[in-house]
């Protein structure tokens, strides 16, 4: 809104913004914000309530990417592996929220690995329209 004289003679007026201390911009943005984290949250309690946890998610990764689980969660490059295991740390992270230090620890890559797996598995995902939830 400006400086604090600005927030000050708005208060004066009662005009007031949808504020958040750990949010920085206008009340719309704000808004915008909490609404974004509370529609995750409700995503994030489905899928937990339907089971989604990693072993459940391995299972659905071997559905799409026609695989064994002991395929995706031994080392290895070769591309089906790769292909798997992106879409694996991709769906853990982004949809139930799976830590990607859990993720590193089971599947024995580094953090920066998980990371460059979630980003490469969300283009596999979009690109071949695949979604964790039928």
């Amino acid at each position: 809104m400006g400086r604090w004289a600005v927030v000050k003679s708005m208060r004066k007026v009662k005009v007031f913004e949808k504020s958040d201390e750990r949010i920085l911009g206008d009340g719309d943005f704000v808004k915008h914000v909490l609404s974004v984290a509370e529609e995750r949250m409700e995503r994030i309690d489905l899928l937990r309530s339907k089971g989604y946890n990693l072993e459940k998610i391995v299972q659905r990764v071997c559905s799409v990417m026609e695989l064994e689980p002991s395929e995706i969660l031994k080392p290895g490059k070769t591309r089906s592996r790769v292909t798997a295991r992106s879409l694996l740390c991709f769906w853990a992270v982004r949809e139930p929220g799976i830590s990607m230090t859990e993720l590193s620890r089971r599947l024995n890559l580094s953090l920066t690995g998980v990371s460059l797996s979630v980003s490469r598995g969300e283009k596999i995902a979009e690109s071949n329209g695949f979604k964790l939830l039928d």
